[in-house]
């Protein structure tokens, strides 16, 4: 039996349970993280995340007609 079927198989009450204690988890995560990072002493510096979100950072050029760019 696969584990979607299994889950498929659950009762709605239970799966709308395991539902929101997936999410439980998740926000538990999401908040403990800085805590443990900076105890195990993985927390980033200022210049690497300044690093970092410079080369996330999104670009966006226009691409269009040449008339159109100089009109604008």
């Amino acid at each position: 039996m696969s584990l979607w079927s299994t889950y498929r198989g659950l009762t709605p009450k239970t799966r709308a349970l395991f539902g929101v204690g997936v999410m439980a988890w998740a926000t538990i995560g999401l908040w403990t993280t800085p805590q443990v990072e900076s105890a195990l002493g993985m927390q980033s510096t200022k210049e690497e995340q300044e690093a970092l979100d410079r080369k996330l950072a999104v670009r966006v050029s226009r691409i269009g007609d040449e008339k159109e760019n100089e009109a604008n």
